[in-house]
């Protein structure tokens, strides 16, 4: 990422066995790349992936050709693999899951069997692996939001209710457990972004209601006083957008719905100090239903989505504030969208599920890491010794080097992964270091962060 980012198109690697009769192949896949992971058990759209305090991401309800889900399953970073834990105690998917400051995870509402619009509430305990219900909200809904607020509670606003669109909001006290109303929106919407900002506040932005097919409103919800106030619209109404904040303080939104059928690609900066909006470039594709995550080295990646007539993306840009431009990255491997986006510690994305015309249901996931040399295969049964070279100079250190037993060269999973030790580094080769004769591994190495 950023200034680690490398151009070359092309690594050669030479490996040297000190096994002798034992030859090692290697194929390199350079950085801005997307890499499969392992695959949940079950496919998925609708469903929501928390990342939580020891590292693992949980992957919770979601959609599965006519069947809502309450199944639930755990990703560890650390073997690329996926676990199958306890359900749900109800199956929901377009609802919303938050990390409560005590670690646990809030599953809050959303549509069940039925098309049920649920109030329902659960808390999930990642020690135990246990869910357990909780008091049901005041109203139920779906496709609404929820935020986190400084003093740990969970605000809910907006959504889809039994009697149309919701202007409702209300708050979780994780404390007593309990649901209380605030004050409500001043227009109801659904499909809406609703991001913190630094002072405390709440931004929301657009979305729809059944007066309007898109909205170009925005409102601040003020946690001190609970209301909302009206403030300067959009530049462009728009629903099924993203929304991040930057690390200046402002709010990017990028691409959704504008006007029927209309797929937009422009995007926007709200400016909490000015209270103003300001129209900047424009993805290099529309789409909606993507994903948008502020990565380490402050750039925002925009991932998959989809354009008309439901046909899939997979391609993905990146957005600098320095300059304000949009940067086309590694496609996706996969075309996806209504996917989940979670930014893991050691600064990959994992993306997992969703839908794409061809293989509805996605179970697959995949990982991005841009500062990455991901070595795609080695054929080679026992070695003692390893070395690394390339033919450019653009790179003149490593700071990890991990590697794996039981890999896959189709699908580049990492098992049973443990560091080496660089124990030797120069501009144009690593040297691993000796190690005991094993299986062949699947290594990783990232360069400088």
């Amino acid at each position: 990422m950023g200034t680690h980012r490398i151009s070359l198109v092309q690594l050669v690697f030479a490996v040297a066995a000190l096994v002798i009769g034992l030859p090692a192949v290697v194929t390199a896949q350079i950085g801005n790349s997307w890499i499969n992971t392992s695959s949940m058990s079950t496919g998925r759209q609708a469903h929501t992936a928390t990342l939580l305090t020891n590292g693992q991401v949980v992957v919770a309800g979601g959609y599965n050709n006519g069947s809502y889900l309450a199944n639930a399953e755990l990703y560890d970073p650390a073997r690329g693999s996926w676990t199958t834990i306890n359900p749900m105690n109800c199956a929901r998917c377009l609802h919303t899951a938050t990390l409560l400051p005590n670690g646990k995870v809030l599953a809050a509402a959303g549509q069940g069997y039925a098309a049920s619009f649920l109030a329902s509430a659960e808390i999930y305990d990642p020690p135990s692996g246990t869910w357990t219900t909780t008091e049901p909200l005041k109203t139920a809904r779906c496709l609404h939001t929820a935020t986190l607020l400084p003093n740990g509670k969970v605000l809910v606003a907006g959504g889809i209710g039994a009697s149309n669109t919701l202007a409702t909001a209300e708050l979780y006290d994780p404390t007593s457990g309990t649901w209380t109303n605030t004050g409500s929106l001043n227009t109801a919407r659904c499909e809406h972004t609703a991001t913190l900002l630094p002072n405390g506040q709440v931004l929301v932005a657009a979305g729809h209601n059944y007066m309007s097919w898109s909205l170009e409103s925005a409102e601040l919800y003020d946690p001190t006083s609970g209301t909302w106030t009206t403030i300067t619209p959009l530049n462009s109404a728009r629903f099924n957008h993203t929304a991040t904040l930057l690390p200046n303080g402002t709010v990017l939104v990028a691409g959704g719905v504008g006007a029927p059928g209309q797929i937009l690609a422009s995007a926007e900066l709200y400016d909490p100090i000015g209270g103003t909006w300001t129209t900047i470039n424009s993805l290099n594709a529309a789409r909606e239903l993507h994903t948008a995550t502020l990565l380490p080295d402050s750039t925002v990646l925009v991932a998959g989505g989809v354009v008309t007539s439901n046909i899939a993306l997979a391609s993905a840009e990146l957005y600098n504030p320095s300059n304000g431009m949009w940067t086309p990255t590694g496609s996706l491997n996969a075309a996806r969208y209504d996917q989940t986006a979670t930014l893991l510690p050691n600064g990959t994305l994992l993306v997992a599920g969703g839908l794409n015309d061809i293989a509805p249901y996605l179970a697959s996931a995949e990982l991005y890491d841009d500062l990455a040399f991901q070595i795609t295969s080695i054929v080679q049964t026992n070695f003692n010794d390893l070395l690394i070279a390339w033919n450019t100079t653009g790179v003149s250190n490593v700071v990890q080097i991990s590697a794996g037993t039981n890999g896959s060269y189709s699908t580049n999973s990492f098992t049973d992964v443990t560091d080496i030790v660089v124990t030797t580094t120069t501009t144009n080769f690593w040297d691993v270091g000796a190690r005991t004769n094993g299986p062949a591994r699947y290594y990783r190495i990232r360069s400088p962060q």
